[in-house]
């Protein structure tokens, strides 16, 4: 049986203000997209990714931020930026973290993606950072 194809990349930014109802506006949106695209079976691993990215870019810095998502053939990424050039605190052992409130998110997203990282960026004389994680495989 011959191999089908995924959907066709594409890519989706949504830049939002610095506002915690962002978090949900942006798994929302995510959502949509990916249940458009064909990909619903990424959705909630996509969603737990996407809210602990956007809600860390809300709840540690001051400014604006964006939620990037695209998909290239088997590739779903989803990223996160940010205007705080710093990079992200290094995620803990999720087995050592179970009990904390805070701090989990990027512990998450070190489990359930299949890579993750971060980079520095300057855009338009602003500097930030981008933080992301792909996920696998077509849904």
């Amino acid at each position: 049986m011959p191999k089908t194809e995924g959907p066709a990349p594409w890519e989706y930014s949504l830049h939002i203000p610095n506002d915690l109802l962002s978090v949900t506006v942006c798994r929302r949106t995510l959502r949509l997209v990916l249940t458009m695209h064909g990909l619903i079976g990424l959705v909630d691993t996509a969603e737990l990714l996407a809210t602990e990215l956007v809600g860390n870019a809300v709840r540690h810095t001051d400014g604006p931020a964006a939620l990037r998502v695209s998909w290239s053939p088997d590739i779903l990424r989803i990223g996160a930026w940010d205007a705080n050039p710093e990079p992200p605190q290094p995620p803990g052992e999720l087995t050592s973290i179970t009990d904390l409130e805070d701090g989990r998110g990027l512990a998450l997203v070190k489990a359930c993606a299949n890579q993750w990282g971060w980079q520095p960026l300057s855009r338009d004389g602003r500097r930030g950072k981008y933080v992301w994680c792909e996920l696998g495989g077509v849904a």
